[in-house]
This record gives structure tokens, sequence and C-alpha cells, in this order.
């Protein structure tokens, strides 16, 4: 049965959006999982004994893992078929998951997380894929909305569940509470998705682009992701950098010369894709700053636990995947310029009230203007993907799909990684200006260090201790409101990012209807869908 055939067959709606569910289901569980994780981090230093350096390859090995396996999963829907390695992801990510319940020591820690990220990493990218395949163009927005709610929410509600599994029940059962979900979702999938077409396979893999990839994307995503505390003393660092540039410049060198790449690199070509890749990019960094840069200011300025943090950006959530399939639908009705516009204005105009945040913003003002944003990501982000992936022939969406992934999982490290380099280097310039102007002939700083000496000698301290008491607390002070400038000027820049996407977007293309053909054929002449005249054989060949 050919993927055209499948489309076809698949005009009941039942079966669509019953099967759109059961992605939706696998994609939410690896998202949770990817931020329910970081909540446990202590509570496994405790249990494992282990100390933060060996503790962290917990969430390294499964992010590496994750990236390094993505590439691959064009080839193996192509040759296996996109139910089959659903299946197969989501029954890996469901053991991965009952046997990092069990783990006794960080290693073995690490080595089931590994297991559960091979099946974690295919499935958003399958997931995809699968519903390019099922749903025609003017119905893919709605649903591609519906599926990037578990992107959208998922990291929201991962620190809040794990905060209250961790203060009331036993801190495995975030890992446990996967498999009853897993187990049921491998067979439904198995009774009701149905099976896409298969491309031969010829015994001519792709092992340069393979290995020059896992090991480009895992190097670069390891030195990425140690951010601003990475010590470029150390040999290992440049070493890294140095092997994952090398490694990605012979994957790209090898894609581009092979008649069937394990990447289509020349996917690119493609007007309308390329330029929704970079306007995802370029957005993602003003998505960090909610999802990243917004929680440290809640936890380490404002002294919320993580879970009382994940309740005030819940509200944020539940606006943006409230938002995603109704801005899919007026996708699907208006095109993407007339969503994505409104709703970047929106996250320009909230970001910039989160820029000027302070230690006495009452916390229902953060939590609405964190809503207001969310509801304008909800409008902003899946048309332009959406508008991109309808611009590719159907017979690369497998391949597109992880392209894109591969794409945003490197630009999610970059973001973080400048995110917290800017604040780091902001922070340490503001403390040093403004601690210079704490000296003996300042008589502000003078007035406020007698006042706290005097607190504290009532306290009971001596006059020695009192002075030093004084001193550390102002000097607290002082460092607070350095950190605190540091992350609004950080969040600031994503501003000018937000507003540079706006004008990307005005530069998009209105996508024409494809027209229908044999995806198994390899046709010279069939349209690309972004009005260029670009043909198929030009992209493939």
């Amino acid at each position: 049965m050919t993927g055209h055939e499948i489309q076809e067959s698949a005009g009941d709606s039942l079966y669509k959006w019953s099967a759109l569910l059961v992605v939706v289901i696998g994609t939410f569980m690896v998202m949770l999982d990817s931020s329910i994780v970081n909540i446990a981090i202590p509570k496994m230093m405790n249990v494992f004994g282990s100390d933060l350096d060996s503790v962290k390859w917990i969430l390294t090995g499964y992010t590496l893992t994750m990236g390094a396996i993505v590439p691959i999963t064009g080839f193996l829907s192509d040759t296996f078929g996109i139910k089959k390695l659903f299946i197969f992801a989501l029954a890996f990510f469901t053991v991965g998951s009952f046997l990092c319940g069990f783990a006794w020591s960080t290693n073995a820690m690490v080595i089931f997380r590994v297991i559960q990220a091979l099946g974690g990493g295919a499935i958003m990218p399958v997931g995809m894929s699968y519903i390019m395949q099922i749903f025609p163009i003017s119905e893919r927005g709605k649903a591609l909305g519906f599926w990037g709610i578990a992107s959208m929410a998922a990291p929201a509600i991962g620190p809040t569940l794990g905060g209250y599994i961790i203060q009331y029940l036993d801190w495995r059962f975030i890992f446990y509470v996967n498999v009853p979900i897993g187990v049921i979702g491998v067979i439904v999938a198995s009774i009701l998705l149905r099976e896409t077409s298969l491309k031969p396979f010829t015994g001519n893999f792709d092992f340069i682009g393979f290995f020059s990839s896992v090991i480009g994307i895992a190097s670069l995503l390891y030195v990425l992701g140690e951010g601003s505390t990475i010590d470029w003393s150390k040999i290992e660092y440049p070493l890294l950098l140095a092997l994952g540039c090398f490694s990605i410049l012979i994957f790209i060198a090898n894609e581009l010369t092979r008649s069937d790449p394990l990447l289509e690199l020349r996917v690119f070509k493609i007007y309308n894709f390329t330029l929704s890749q970079i306007i995802s990019g370029v957005t993602t960094l003003a998505l960090m700053g909610g999802i990243y840069v917004l929680p440290l200011f809640l936890q380490n300025l404002r002294g919320y636990t993580a879970m009382e943090a994940g309740i005030i950006l819940f509200p944020s959530a539940l606006a943006s995947g409230l938002m995603m399939p109704i801005s899919g639908a007026l996708f699907d009705k208006f095109g993407a310029k007339v969503v994505t516009i409104p709703g970047l204005l929106i996250v320009a105009f909230a970001t910039y009230k989160m820029s000027l945040f302070n230690l006495s913003t009452p916390r229902t003002t953060i939590t609405m203007v964190a809503a207001l944003r969310g509801l304008g990501l909800g409008f902003s982000m899946m048309p332009v993907n959406t508008s991109g992936m309808n611009a590719v022939p159907r017979h690369l969406y497998g391949k597109a799909t992880a392209l894109s992934t591969t794409v945003r999982s490197i630009v999610s490290a970059v973001a973080i990684t400048f995110m917290s380099t800017m604040i780091s280097n902001k922070s340490s310039y503001n403390y040093a200006r403004l601690a210079e102007q704490i000296t003996p002939f300042n008589q502000t700083s003078t007035s406020v260090i007698k006042a706290l000496q005097g607190i504290y000698m009532k306290a009971g301290l001596s006059q020695g201790n009192a002075q030093g008491s004084a001193l550390s607390t102002l000097g607290n002070v002082v460092y607070g409101q350095a950190y605190l400038d540091a992350i609004n000027y950080t969040i600031g820049l994503t501003v000018f990012a937000v507003v540079i996407a706006t004008f990307l977007v005005l530069l998009m293309r209105k996508n024409e209807k494809p027209k229908t053909t044999d995806p198994g054929k390899n046709l010279n002449k069939e349209a690309v869908s972004d009005g260029s005249n670009v043909g198929v054989a030009s992209v493939v060949e």
C-alpha cells in the first residue's frame, strides 16, 4: 500500500484522530520525562551517595542519546515502517522507564536512561511523520496543533508533578508512572495504527553519515550542555568541540554526495522548509526565556520550590495547550502569517513585561504575564512548522522530520548555553559594579551596615561577628540584585529575537497544493509546494 493510498483510506475521522491521540500520548510521555527527572536529581544524589559530577550523567546521557538517535529515524521509518518503529520506540521507552525505577546505583541509572532515550529520541520525529502521512494538508494545522500540546504543556507540568511525587510519594514513581501508560500505548498502537509504505533496503547503508552524525551531535551537545560552567583550561572541551565540528563537516559533505543519504540535507533547497527552521530557531531563544530563565528567577531569587514554581507557570502551559489546536485550525483556513504574526507580537509584549520583574512583583502578575506569553507562543509556534512541513514532498516526510528534530535539539542546546552564559557573565559584571560602591565613603552603605550590625548585636552576636554578618548580608543583597539585573537583561534580549522572527514570517510564501503522485516513484517534475519551481529531482539528486 502506498503512502497516498494510506492517506486516502484514512479518511475516517475516528481513525485519524484516534491515531493522533496515541501519538500525542507517546510524545507527552517523552517530553514530561525530560523535565520531571531534573527535580529528582538532589534526591538521587542522596540515595546513591553520588556527587553532582557523577549524577549529571543521568541527564547528559539521556540528552546525548536522544540527539544521536534522531538522524537515523528517517532511514528506519522508510525501511521498517512508521508503525513498527513507533511501537518499538514506545516499548523501548517504557522498558527503560521500568528499569530506571529499579536502578540501584548511579551507573545503573545512567545505563537505563540511555535505554530509555533510545526509544524516546525516535518517538517525536516518527510521531510527527505519521501525522503528516495520515492527515491531508487541509487538516494538518489542527492535527499538529493538538500534537504540539505535548511539547508545550509537558515542560511546565513536569516540575509540579515531580515535586508532588518527591514530596508525598516514592521518587521512583517519576519513572513508574510511564509504565502503565506506555503498555496501554503499545497495545493500542499495535491494534489501531496502520502501516505506511516501505522502501526496500538495498544494503547500501550510510555508515559514514551515521557515525559522523552520532560523534558530531553527541560531542557538540555535550560541550554545549556544560554551558557557562565549562572550563576551557581542560583539554577535553576544546578537543570535543573540534571533533564535533570536524565530524559535522564530514557528515555534511557525505550527505550531499550520496544518492541515498541518512539525512536528506537537500531538503533545505525548499524555501518554506528552510525559512521555517530559521524562524523556529530564533523563536526557540525566546521560548527558553520562559522554560529556562523564569524558573531561575522564581526559585533562586523569589525562593519558591520547584513545585510552587511549576504551579505558577502551569497557566502558561495551559494557555499554550488551548491555543495550539485553535491556531492550527486558523492556519488551515487563513495560512501561517495571519496566525503567527499576532502571536509573536503578543510574545514580544509579554517578554518585555517579564524583563521588568523584580523581587516585589506580585505572584499573580507573574502568572498573568507568563500566561499571556504562553497564549502568544501557542499561536506562533506550530503554524510556522506546519507550513514548512507542508512544503516537503510526501516521500521525504520521514527524513524531513528527522532533520527538523535534529536542528531543534542543537538549537535548544545553543539557546540554553547562550542564556546561561549571558546570565553568568552579566551577573559577575553587575556585582562588580555594585560592590565597588560599598566603601567607607558611601553614607548609604555605611548606614545600612551599621543598622544590620545593630540588629545582629541585639540578637546576641559580638561586635566583630555582627559586623561580619552585616557585610555578608549586604553582599548577598548586592549579588541578588546583580543576578536579577542579569536575568532581566537576558530576557530583554529575547525580545529582539521575537522581532526578528516576526519579520522573517513576512518572507514566507503561500504553499500551493501539491500534485497527487505516487511517492514510491522517482518523478522528475513533481512540484515543490512552496510556490517555487524547484522539482523533487533537484531536491534529492
